[in-house]
C-alpha cells in the first residue's frame, strides 16, 4: 500500500483524500474539483497536492485500488473452485458483481478496461490466470461453451456497461453475456 512508511497523520490524510475522491468521483465522475475532495476529505489543497501532485495521480490510486479489489474477487473465486465450488456460480457471481459495481463507479469501468489495455504485467497476469482457472473449470464441469477463453472473459468484462447505462439495461446485458457464454452441460444454451 502506498501508506506504508508515511507517518500516522500523513497515512490517515492519504486515506481521507483517497475515500473522498472515490465517493465524489463515483457521484460526479472524474470532472470533480481538486479543490472539492480536499474539502470533502477535510484536508487543506496543500495537503492534498504532496499526497498526489496530480489529478491523474490521485485517479491512477483509485483504479489501482479497484483494481486490486477485482483481483481479490478473483482470487476468492479461484480459492472457492479449488474446494471444490461450480465454476458456472463463480462466473454468474463475477459478471454480475462487476455490472453492479460498474453502475455504482464511474471508475471500475476503467479498471476493468486497463485489465485488458495494459501491456502485459503483474496485475494482468494475476487477473488472466484467476480467469483461466474459472473459464477452464468451467470446461470441466461442461458449464461453458468449449470456445469460451479467458481472453473472451476479460474482454466482456472490458465492455461492460457505466453507470450511464440505466439498471434495468445493465441487468439485461448480464443476462445476455452469461447466456452467450453458459452452456447446459451439453453444449446447448442454458436458461440463464
Amino acid at each position: 500500500m502506498a501508506d506504508r512508511g508515511l507517518r500516522a497523520d500523513a497515512a490517515r490524510n492519504r486515506t481521507n483524500i483517497v475515500r473522498a475522491a472515490r465517493a465524489l468521483i463515483a457521484a460526479h465522475g472524474v470532472d470533480v474539483g481538486m479543490d472539492d475532495i480536499a474539502r470533502e476529505a477535510g484536508v487543506a489543497v496543500g495537503t492534498l497536492y504532496r499526497h498526489f501532485p496530480a489529478k491523474a495521480d490521485l485517479i491512477a490510486a483509485i483504479v489501482g485500488e479497484r483494481i486490486e479489489e477485482m483481483l481479490a474477487d478473483l482470487d476468492a473465486a479461484s480459492a472457492r473452485l479449488d474446494a471444490g465450488g461450480s465454476a458456472r456460480d463463480e462466473l454468474v457471481a463475477l459478471v454480475t458483481t462487476v455490472a453492479a459495481r460498474a453502475g455504482e463507479d464511474r471508475l471500475l469501468k476503467a479498471a476493468a478496461g486497463d485489465l485488458v489495455r495494459t501491456s502485459l504485467n503483474d496485475v494482468e497476469h494475476r487477473a488472466i490466470a484467476a480467469l483461466r482457472q474459472i473459464v477452464a473449470a468451467g470446461h470441466r464441469q461442461k458449464a461453458l461453451y468449449r470456445d469460451v477463453s479467458a481472453d473472451d472473459v476479460a474482454l466482456i468484462l472490458a465492455l461492460l456497461p457505466g453507470e450511464e447505462t440505466p439498471d434495468p439495461a445493465r441487468r439485461r446485458w448480464v443476462q445476455l453475456v452469461l447466456r452467450s457464454l453458459l452452456a447446459d452441460g451439453e453444449g446447448e444454451p442454458s436458461a440463464t
